[in-house]
């Protein structure tokens, strides 16, 4: 069997997209090259890798023994890119990263600041997910890193504590739940809510959460892509809005908006790293993991410009 570095790098994509198509402008490939490849890899083999509907793809056995392997060779000559590149003058590298909606938000533009800065060479590739899913992915060799949810169980992940913050329902001044010291969300989905849009990782959570209440849904009147877009509407009259404390505290500053605590167990939220293995990372991920690590300095005011350069949302 001859499968090389574009054979390997090719498969893992084309698994984690769900599609060859998609697979191919992930690596970068013609889709007719990209096939190609494919059937060549299932001809030297002698088995089929993949089975092929309208849906997409899926692995056989033998492809999900290939995927496997093709990660771990894929991660292997990765770190050996990054770490040989340390001594040409740079780091050249990336980083896969899932952060489910709070994490991403609120706290990853900061720290991503200081370590693009610092690395040059690298490029983090980020994408939201519910915590859930993170660990699958990371567990799987999807991803390097995953941000999720302390309650979530981690299994055998390593893990380090990341931030703490709480859920907290917004509204505009003069509104029926302005004011209250505190609130249960079965009464807030009584409310038109204003969200974010209904694929982001918090509105997939948050319906979740509904229908374990006698299989309630959320009134969504407006689906949005940032917080703080969240915070003027409510602003406007347009409905309530669930959204991070730290987003509804520098909200507060200049929107005439109120804030009103949860009292769920689940809006407390402890944010943890996963990944599967410190030692197995290149050096200028193990970096970003400490970067990640380091004090989080609450007492600054959260940035409220957006993802860094060199920080890429997948």
């Amino acid at each position: 069997m001859r499968f090389d570095l574009v054979d390997l790098s090719l498969f893992r994509h084309v698994v984690e997209a769900g599609s060859i198509t998609h697979g191919a402008a992930r690596a970068n490939l013609a889709l007719a090259a990209a096939s190609a490849r494919v059937r060549g890899m299932e001809e030297t083999l002698g088995a089929a890798l993949l089975t092929r509907s309208r849906q997409g793809v899926a692995l056989t056995p033998a492809g999900r023994t290939l995927v496997a392997h093709a990660r771990a060779v894929l991660d292997r000559v990765e770190r050996m890119q990054g770490e040989l590149a340390a001594y040409a003058g740079g780091t050249v590298g990336q980083i896969r990263l899932l952060s489910n909606t709070n994490a991403l938000t609120e706290f990853l533009p900061e720290v991503l600041s200081a370590y693009l800065a610092s690395h040059p060479g690298v490029s983090v590739d980020i994408e939201e997910r519910t915590s859930d899913e993170i660990v699958g992915l990371v567990a799987e060799g999807t991803a390097d890193l995953g941000i999720v949810a302390g309650t979530v169980d981690t299994g055998s992940l390593q893990t380090y504590p990341f931030r703490q913050d709480r859920f907290v329902v917004v509204v505009a001044s003069g509104h029926a739940l302005d004011g209250r010291g505190e609130v249960g969300f079965a009464e807030v989905l009584e409310h038109d809510i204003v969200g974010l849009d209904r694929a982001s990782a918090l509105t997939r959570f948050l319906a979740d959460k509904a229908a374990r209440i006698d299989g309630r849904t959320m009134r969504l009147r407006v689906q949005l892509r940032s917080f703080d877009a969240v915070c003027r509407l409510v602003e406007c009259g347009v409905g309530v809005g669930i959204v991070p404390e730290t987003t509804a505290r520098r909200a507060i500053r200049s929107m005439g908006i109120g804030l009103v605590p949860l009292t769920d167990p689940w809006a407390l939220r402890d944010l943890t790293l996963c990944l599967r293995a410190l030692d197995a990372l290149p050096a200028f991920a193990r970096d970003f993991v400490a970067q990640l690590r380091a004090p989080a300095g609450f007492d600054r005011q959260i940035p409220n410009g957006g993802l860094p350069s060199g920080a890429r949302l997948g």
